[in-house]
């Protein structure tokens, strides 16, 4: 008995021990919750700093606001019901109710905890709740602030807004509130059976008054809400896009909206009779009415529109689905802004007749050769000067007005790169910016095939004036840095000091700043900042930023949360962060726009201009809607792939209405964004205006330098050129049949042109590595172009964006042919600050049906198997060299189609960038290989096109004789040297050439190419 009085103490004890809670547990815990709090403070705050110093401190305030409303909102509209369900039936449950032993052991369990359930379980499903709702913020804002379109949908009458706005509104609440009586007849019946309201004692049931009244009303309240929602169903049909199209078909129009109108009202019938269950207590006529709801649901929902659709429609879909079709035809076309297209017939020709050009010189003279997705690597060996800076991989194409000329440019801003770089103090304070902005003409290129600059240098010189060059927001800025601030000199590296006023010895100092100057004082005796004593008034190769770029770290606290934020202690730890510093983050321009309007969908081709005196990136956004009545839907993500677009999101974003409603600038020195309302009659952005007022300029807002170089987006482009491919069939019949549907050809380039080398990578030093890639199977798109161009007869010429369409066949049927030219103006102005009424006009041009005209794939199979071309590419690739095909642009000049096509060559080891060396061109079945546009338009057009293209005579030849008669054929010259012997130069000045390349000797490299070029010049005569 002792024995065991002992045990029994021993074990009794234990759980007094195991119940205390050890200090160093508690101590872990609450350092654990402070380091969690601390981050989320810091991150809250420097959210806060960052929008506040931008001037959009509203638009984050509103989203948390909303949020949060809604949140709270959500947590008690979830966790209240739920509490009361659970609190009710465990009240109203009977005083003596026979339970079973399952049951009894059930509530043993229960009991202790019922408290803590009671008040825990509505809590948490109240979190899922509060987080559901404060998702849809944005859904409930644009309710509020919604306004009528004045335009109305083709099957009920009633305005667009209710589809745009209203319909999701409801949707969700009726959603969310038949989740919240589902959990509470759940909870309240759970409850019941645990505590004997419900019981089952073979086939006896029994139901308490309580919980029969309970259960019954809430089942009420559900089956209300569902007759609801079928009734809003029927709405939601217009944008069903499970069908041949998007939209209410014949069999939805006649057979799926009346049921969903008879299956709400059977609900609602089923309802009443679960109300009138709740005071008589009979349950055959709700069980009664649930079955005839659910056959009801079988037969009228799923049964009956089937028999329609396969017995009524199959037969005769074609003359039955025309009404229907029609309407999907006029939504896709007014969602999609395509509804104004120019429909013109082009009768092309195909044959070239001496002086046929004459009549389109601006188009011809403004031809770009140089391709803005191969010379990157041409523009970083060039103009990169340091590892320290970069080029992204695509330029982009833009214009200017040089001597009251528009030029079409290729440029790209000089970006900072600090990959290279080591230690903070390098990384966040001496390489904070890239250094102006590089810009070649589009239609010249050099002598020695590079491209001809117009703004180069560092520091930036040319034809675009004067205007601040630095780059403190750019595509690949560095995660944060932190610069400007009362110092007594200059720590930030602006560019590389001039050879003639520093020693190799600065020199390299500027490069590398003081190794392990991350503390204050090696700082201060840092060799590149005796650079800036000795210069005696020569050029500064070092600065301090003097703009108001970012948050100010003014105090201890700002220094803690930030260095918290960026988890480096030597924001807070360091020296060099002195007073009036500043701190640059979130510096990409597209994620500066995306945050400040978070309803943009943000275009994938940003791009830097001169405006103004300041480098400036322009971002154009979108607003989208899938909800547009009868529109078609369709991935956007999808339509914007090209080849030179790859898919960036596997996420689907689903889309049938689509506007350029903003065009937002972003200063690339002090990163501030403004945002100008370019689509005002556009219902989203009105309401979003409403959102966040304040936000949006007018257009008028808008300097006449900066509405000058704004463009009609490319994304915008694709996707009304992916519709148009079917949409351009008007005819309910005829787009029923499929009889003239369109598609954007492949690139040519990237699936057979470019053998081996189709994108090069460009090194810290300016070096560039090939990448070798193939085509694959995903045969990319032929991406838009941006050209100086006129579209149609009589038509003027205008900066545009232009796509080819082909046949859309399968199989054995495909075919390359066109059959159509979309472009679109995409000169929004000029510096008169005029907006330009023709500007975002598409024009389409058809080509006859009668009439072959070759498309991309065919002229450039026909490029890469022409004899005379193929033996010339062949010599150009032999040795270290590779050919590279750029853009094949198609031209509609001369009453037909210009291809144009120009050839790079460039090392395959050591040094190696792209320089242009040919220039191909077709018409009709005209094929010409020269070394400048000029002649092989003078070679397609009998000798005499009409035009100087502009590109420059780089051959060394005597230009022709002015005085010669316009049209008169040029005799061929007589061979200078038979084939053999030609060949023979041709190679050895090839490998000359190579060798000059990988040496770095230019001069050498010159002489070598001009044999070169005379070399094939007598090769082509000899053939």
């Amino acid at each position: 008995m002792e024995s065991t009085h002992v045990t029994d103490q021993s074990t009794s004890a234990e759980p007094a021990r195991t119940r205390r809670i050890s200090p160093i547990a508690v101590t872990v815990v609450l350092v654990i919750l402070l380091i969690l709090g601390f981050l989320a403070v810091a991150s809250v705050m420097t959210e806060v700093l960052w929008y506040r110093q931008l001037g959009y401190l509203p638009v984050l305030t509103t989203q948390w606001i909303a949020a949060g409303v809604m949140f709270v909102i959500g947590f008690l509209a979830m966790a209240v019901p739920v509490f009361f369900a659970i609190d009710l039936a465990y009240r109203k449950r009977p005083v003596y109710a026979r339970l079973t032993a399952q049951l009894d052991r059930y509530q043993e369990l229960v009991e202790p905890v019922r408290r803590v359930v009671k008040w825990a379980l509505p809590a948490l499903v109240g979190l899922f709740g509060g987080f559901a709702a404060a998702s849809q913020w944005q859904r409930v804002l644009l309710w509020l602030n919604s306004s009528p379109t004045g335009e109305t949908d083709a099957e009920f009458g009633l305005d667009l807004s209710f589809f745009l706005f209203q319909l999701p509104f409801w949707q969700g609440v009726v959603g969310f509130a038949s989740a919240v009586i589902l959990l509470c007849l759940i909870a309240g019946v759970a409850t019941s059976y645990l505590y004997g309201g419900i019981s089952f004692s073979g086939r006896d049931f029994r139901i308490s008054k309580a919980t029969r009244i309970q259960t019954a009303v809430f089942a009420t309240l559900y089956l209300l809400l569902q007759g609801i929602s079928l009734w809003l169903d029927q709405y939601a049909s217009l944008t069903d896009a499970s069908g041949r199209f998007t939209g209410a078909t014949y069999s939805v129009v006649h057979a799926v909206i009346p049921g969903k109108q008879i299956l709400a009202a059977i609900a609602v019938l089923v309802a009443v009779l679960f109300l009138v269950t709740a005071f008589t207590g009979k349950w055959r006529l709700p069980v009664i009415g649930t079955a005839l709801l659910l056959v009801s649901g079988l037969v009228v929902g799923v049964g009956y529109p089937w028999a329609i659709q396969e017995f009524r429609v199959k037969p005769d879909e074609k003359s039955l689905e025309n009404e229907y079709l029609e309407r999907n035809i006029e939504a896709t076309r007014h969602a999609y802004g395509i509804d104004q297209v120019e429909v013109e017939r082009y009768d092309a020709v195909t044959d070239a007749e001496p002086g046929q050009l004459r009549g389109d010189a601006v188009t011809t003279s403004n031809i770009r050769i140089i391709d803005p997705e191969v010379v990157s690597p041409t523009f970083a060996q060039l103009e990169q000067s340091r590892q320290y800076y970069q080029f992204p991989s695509s330029l982009s194409v833009d214009r200017y007005e040089i001597d009251g000329k528009t030029e079409d440019t290729v440029s790209a801003i000089r970006d900072i790169n600090v990959d290279g770089q080591q230690g903070w103090y390098n990384r966040t304070l001496v390489y904070t910016h890239g250094y102006g902005l590089v810009a070649a003409y589009g239609n010249q290129r050099s002598s020695g095939g590079e491209p001809v600059f117009l703004e180069s240098g560092i520091p930036t010189s040319g034809r675009l004036g004067d205007f601040e060059p630095r780059v403190y927001f750019g595509m690949y800025s560095p995660e944060y840095s932190i610069v400007g601030g009362e110092r007594d000199r200059p720590i930030e590296l602006d560019y590389p000091a001039d050879d003639q006023t520093q020693t190799p010895a600065e020199d390299d100092a500027a490069e590398q700043p003081a190794e392990g100057a991350e503390e204050a004082p090696a700082a201060e005796e840092a060799p590149v900042e005796e650079i800036v004593e000795e210069s005696d008034g020569a050029r500064q190769n070092l600065t301090t930023f003097s703009g108001d770029g970012g948050p100010v770290i003014d105090n201890i606290f700002t220094k803690i949360i930030y260095a918290l934020k960026f988890q480096d202690m030597e924001v807070l730890l360091s020296g060099a962060v002195v007073d009036g510093s500043q701190i640059l983050y979130d510096r990409n321009p597209v994620d500066r726009v995306q945050k400040v309007a978070p309803y943009l969908t943000i275009d994938s081709a940003p791009y830097a201009s001169v405006v103004d005196g300041r480098v400036v990136w322009i971002v154009d956004g979108y607003t989208t809607s899938d909800a547009y009545p009868y529109s078609e839907l369709k991935d956007m993500n999808e339509l914007i792939v090209d080849a030179d677009n790859p898919r960036r999101s596997q996420l689907s974003n689903p889309v049938n209405y689509i506007r350029n409603s903003v065009k937002a600038t972003v200063d690339a020195y002090d990163g501030s964004v403004s945002l100008y309302a370019w689509d005002e009659e556009d219902p989203l952005l009105k309401a979003w205006g409403g959102i966040f007022p304040g936000t949006l300029k007018s257009i008028s807002e808008m300097s006449g330098e900066l509405l000058s170089h704004v463009r009609y987006p490319s994304d915008m482009f694709k996707v009304q050129r992916e519709l148009l491919a079917t949409y351009h069939v008007t005819d309910p019949g005829a787009f029923y049949s499929d009889e003239d549907a369109w598609r954007t050809p492949t690139d040519p380039v990237s699936t057979s042109a470019r053998t081996t080398t189709t994108t090069t990578q460009t090194n810290a030093d300016g070096t560039s590595t090939a990448a070798s890639t193939s085509a694959g199977s995903g045969q990319p798109k032929q991406p838009p172009y941006y050209l100086t161009l006129a579209a149609g007869a009589n038509a003027d010429p205008n900066f545009s964006i232009y796509s080819t369409y082909i046949p859309r066949a399968e199989g054995a049927g495909q075919r390359d042919i066109l059959t159509g030219y979309l472009a679109a103006n995409a000169n929004a102005g000029s510096e008169d600050g005029v907006v330009s009424e023709e500007y975002g006009t598409l024009k389409l041009l058809t080509l006859p049906k009668g009439t072959s005209i070759p498309g991309p794939g065919q002229v450039q199979n026909s490029f890469t198997t022409d004899n005379q071309v193929s033996q010339l590419l062949n010599i150009l690739r032999q040795g270290e060299s590779e050919v590279i095909s750029g853009n094949l642009l198609t031209l509609p000049v001369g009453g037909g189609l210009l291809y144009v096509q120009p050839v790079y060559v460039q090392a395959k080891q050591g040094t190696s960038f792209p320089i242009l060396q040919k220039v191909l061109a077709s018409f009709g079945d005209e094929i010409a290989f020269e070394d400048t546009l000029d002649e092989a338009l003078d070679s397609l057009f009998g000798g005499n096109s009409g035009v100087d293209a502009g590109d420059g005579d780089i051959s060394g030849e005597t230009p022709e004789d002015p005085s010669e008669e316009p049209g008169e054929p040029v005799e061929p010259s007589v061979p200078s040297a038979d084939l053999e012997t030609a060949l023979k130069d041709m190679q050895e000045a090839l490998s000359e050439r190579d060798e000059a390349m990988q040496q770095g000797d230019w001069a050498a490299f010159g002489e070598a190419d001009e044999r070169l070029r005379d070399a094939i010049e007598r090769a082509m005569q000899a053939e």
